[in-house]
């Protein structure tokens, strides 16, 4: 499993982790009751601190998006596709939220906003 982070990010290492793995879930990449590396061993290849991938793990398994087995490790929580996608969901109404505030801001009406949707949705 490929994981990237920078220090030079405006997001703690912990996020980065966060987010990469929780994306990979929510993508399919990662499948249910797929293995993750190991805590220590994400560390070493991360060359970061024990305590930040942990703290990362955590907040993954706290979300519901992993469970660990003591002496086994930590694994893909079982979802069903509809957990998913209404994680799918939330994230685009939030998106969605953003970019009528900016319309707003620019002056953009809800008609103008709809229409230039309908294109970018139909690519």
């Amino acid at each position: 499993m490929n994981i990237y982070v920078s220090n030079t990010s405006g997001k703690a290492l912990y996020e980065q982790i966060y987010d990469q793995i929780k994306s990979k879930i929510l993508d399919g990449e990662l499948k249910e009751g797929e293995p993750l590396p190991t805590i220590r061993g994400l560390a070493k290849d991360l060359r970061i601190s024990v305590i930040t991938t942990a703290r990362a793990y955590t907040e993954l398994e706290k979300d519901g998006y992993i469970y660990s087995v003591v002496g086994r490790g930590s694994f893909v929580a079982e979802k069903s596709r509809e957990f998913a996608r209404e994680k799918h969901l939330a994230e685009m109404e939030k998106n969605i939220s953003d970019a009528v505030d900016l319309a707003r801001r620019c002056g953009v009406s809800e008609e103008e906003f709809i229409e230039t949707v309908k294109i970018i949705f139909r690519g």
